[in-house]
C-alpha cells in the first residue's frame, strides 16, 4: 500500500460511520468529534465514553447498508471479517474507509497527531509502523510545537487576515522576516 499523499480535512458536520464500540473506536472518535464530525456508531457493545461522543448509536451488529449516507467510514472491531466487510462495502459505495491496524482494508490511514493551539503535526510511516510514528510525533511535540510556536501561528494568522482585509494577497508576501520575528528572532 502506498499512502503517500497527506491531507488535512474539514470534518465540520461530516457524517462519519464508526463500526466498533471499544477503546480503539473511542480514541479515533475523539479526534473526529473535536474536528466537528457527526459520528454514528454501530456495535453490539459500546463503551459509555464513545456513546457520549456519538450523535447516533446503533447498538447491534454491522449491516452492509449502514455505510449509506456517510462520507467517511472507520472500522475498529476485533473481528477481521467484519472489518474487511465494512471496507468492501464502503469502497463499493465510493466512501473513504480506514480499518484500524489493517492497512490492506484502508483507502486512507490516520497519522500520529500532535496539537498545540492552532498547530498540528501529523507523522506517518505510510502504515508500516504506527509505533514509530507515535514516537516521532512525541519528539516533534516536545521539540517543535512549543508555546512560542503556537503564539507565532496566532500572530501570523492575524497578520495574514490584516493583509486580506486591506484587499491584498498573501501569495506575494515574503514571510521570512515575519516568521522569524513571530518566533522571537531578529527581523532582517
Amino acid at each position: 500500500m502506498a499512502f503517500l499523499y497527506p491531507v488535512f480535512m474539514d470534518l465540520t458536520d461530516v457524517s462519519v460511520l464508526l463500526v466498533g464500540g471499544g477503546p480503539v473506536s473511542f480514541r479515533k472518535a475523539s479526534g473526529m468529534a473535536e474536528a466537528g464530525a457527526v459520528i454514528t456508531v454501530v456495535a453490539p457493545d459500546v463503551v459509555p465514553e464513545l456513546a457520549a461522543l456519538a450523535g447516533t448509536v446503533w447498538q447491534r451488529p454491522y449491516r452492509s447498508a449502514d455505510v449509506a449516507g456517510h462520507r467517511l467510514v472507520i472500522t475498529a472491531t476485533s473481528d477481521a471479517e467484519v472489518n474487511a466487510q465494512v471496507a468492501r462495502d464502503a469502497q463499493a459505495a465510493g466512501i473513504w474507509v480506514n480499518s484500524a491496524d489493517d492497512p490492506v482494508n484502508c483507502t486512507f490511514i490516520l497519522p500520529a497527531i500532535a496539537r498545540r493551539g492552532p498547530l498540528i503535526a501529523a507523522i506517518s510511516t505510510g502504515g508500516s509502523s504506527p509505533a514509530l510514528a507515535g514516537r516521532l510525533r512525541d519528539a516533534v511535540a516536545a521539540q517543535v510545537l512549543t508555546e512560542q510556536a503556537a503564539a507565532a501561528a496566532v500572530d501570523l494568522a492575524r497578520q495574514r487576515a490584516e493583509i486580506h482585509a486591506a484587499g491584498g494577497s498573501t501569495e506575494s508576501v515574503d514571510w521570512t522576516d515575519r516568521v522569524q520575528a513571530a518566533l522571537g528572532g531578529e527581523s532582517a
